[in-house]
């Protein structure tokens, strides 16, 4: 009888950022100290809990929305593709963000930036691919704010992005953006990708054809899955504050 093979991935160590990595402060409190143990894929993990459709609403995908007044700050809409490494389209992902406010505070207790919080504005979004692997969020542009892991230290603007396959165990993180931002020199997570043109892929690029007259500016940012030049990933417990 034969027996099952794991299914296994293309490895793509030199664009992700080590586990543990020292100038990332508290990373290294909380990044494993052991060797990885290779868990077997079961049935439940690949069978469900579905992720889809179902858990989107209408107007999930639009952060500026749900409130009773208009969020601060400048609006963007940012749309782009989840590919796989061929370049196909990987249609159905369920595709989560969170992201700090216009002036880079989070909506969250342990937030303790002195920026005003913006009852407008909760900073969370979720949406699914469509059939050309193709997703767009409308929301504000975040601010840069202090993180206090070494000198007069700011993280620069970034949005969070999580990615499900069709059950919880299927989920990849990882971080846009913004083109020309001055702090990317100083930043420990930016760098901690060691791959300088994979530093490059979680850079957004600025899109006139996306951008609405007079209403928001336009990002284009694509999501490569493995392949020749995918985006940065990291570890599920390896989040930023």
């Amino acid at each position: 009888m034969p027996t099952h093979q794991p299914h296994t991935y293309r490895p793509d160590t030199p664009s992700h950022p080590p586990v543990s990595f020292p100038e990332y402060r508290s990373n290294v409190l909380r990044a494993p100290h052991r060797p990885f143990v290779l868990l077997p894929q079961r049935l439940g993990e690949i069978t469900g809990p579905l992720l889809g459709e179902g858990r989107v609403g209408p107007h999930d995908h639009d952060l500026t929305l749900g409130h009773d007044g208009e969020p601060q700050g400048q609006r963007i809409i940012v749309s782009g593709r989840v590919l796989d490494g061929d370049g196909r389209p990987v249609a159905g992902t369920l595709l989560e963000v969170w992201q700090a406010n216009a002036g880079g505070r989070y909506r969250h207790d342990l937030d303790r930036h002195p920026a005003p919080l913006d009852p407008h504005f909760t900073g969370v979004g979720r949406t699914v691919t469509g059939a050309d692997g193709r997703y767009s969020f409308t929301t504000i542009q975040p601010g840069a704010y202090p993180w206090r892991n070494h000198d007069n230290a700011w993280r620069p603007a970034h949005i969070h992005f999580s990615l499900f396959g069709t059950a919880f165990t299927q989920r990849l993180i990882t971080q846009m953006y913004f083109p020309g931002d001055p702090l990317f020199a100083q930043d420990p997570i930016f760098n901690s990708v060691r791959d300088p043109k994979a530093r490059e892929a979680m850079v957004a690029r600025f899109d006139l054809a996306t951008t609405v007259p007079e209403w928001a500016l336009g990002y284009q940012w694509d999501i490569v899955l493995r392949g020749k030049n995918p985006t940065p990933l990291e570890e599920e417990d390896d989040d930023d504050e």
